[in-house]
């Protein structure tokens, strides 16, 4: 596997080459968000390990560009920041999980392996990629949703909520089970994070010939056919 690691700690970045390459791992180092980019531009990578706070260009900023190039490598954050906000923010930008430092090595490699393994799943089914919900199509391959084939601007976290209700479409989820699946954390399900990326996602939507998103009250939401 090639793995982009991007760590400006010269102990974490020895450590975590080290244990991925007698794990058979090909490993490029980072030390900073510039000579990142320039990685990333260049060569293709299986699953990109980062750092927020980075020299020149931070984690953010990072993950940012790389979505912006419509670049769809799994991105397992790395980092000491352990409040929720701070997960939650880079989540939203388009990382894909988040392990707090300090960690146990096997977890990580636990974590390498199922973003991995879901990444290549998503290219290898022939048409599960494509999911609809009445007028509302979303492709996981290329993470664009459609609404009467015109294509629906979402960000990377807009896009995961309205493809796990399309996927559990004509069923109700909870807000829990959405916090889970969606942001990939457990969360206090007191926020109302859920909410507010709900009212998010139908402000994008054209719901005046049929009402899509459906509130549940008390428990949840439902993607009606």
């Amino acid at each position: 596997m090639n793995i982009l690691v991007i760590e400006d700690d010269k102990r974490i970045s020895d450590f975590l080459l080290k244990g991925l390459q007698e794990a058979a791992h090909i490993v490029n180092l980072a030390g900073d968000g510039n000579t990142a980019r320039s990685l990333i531009n260049e060569n293709q990578y299986d699953i990109i390990l980062m750092d927020i706070m980075l020299p020149d260009i931070d984690g953010l900023q990072l993950t940012q560009l790389i979505r912006y190039k419509n670049n769809h490598t799994p991105i397992l954050v790395l980092s000491a920041l352990n409040e929720p906000e701070d997960k939650i923010k880079i989540l939203d930008l388009g990382a894909d999980d988040y392990l707090t430092k300090p960690f146990h090595f096997q977890e990580l490699l636990s974590r390498i392996n199922a973003l991995t393994r879901r990444n290549k799943l998503s290219y290898t089914q022939s048409d599960a990629h494509i999911q609809s919900c009445g007028s509302i199509k979303v492709d996981t391959n290329l993470h664009k949703a459609f609404q009467f084939d015109k294509e629906i601007e979402l960000s990377p976290r807009e896009f995961k909520l309205l493809s796990f209700l399309i996927q559990n479409k004509n069923k109700t989820v909870g807000r829990s089970a959405i916090l889970s699946n969606v942001w990939g954390l457990d969360f206090d399900t007191s926020t109302n994070i859920v909410d507010v990326y709900i009212s998010y996602v139908r402000n994008k939507i054209d719901e005046s010939e049929e009402k899509l998103i459906h509130t549940v009250k008390g428990v949840g939401y439902l993607m009606k056919d």
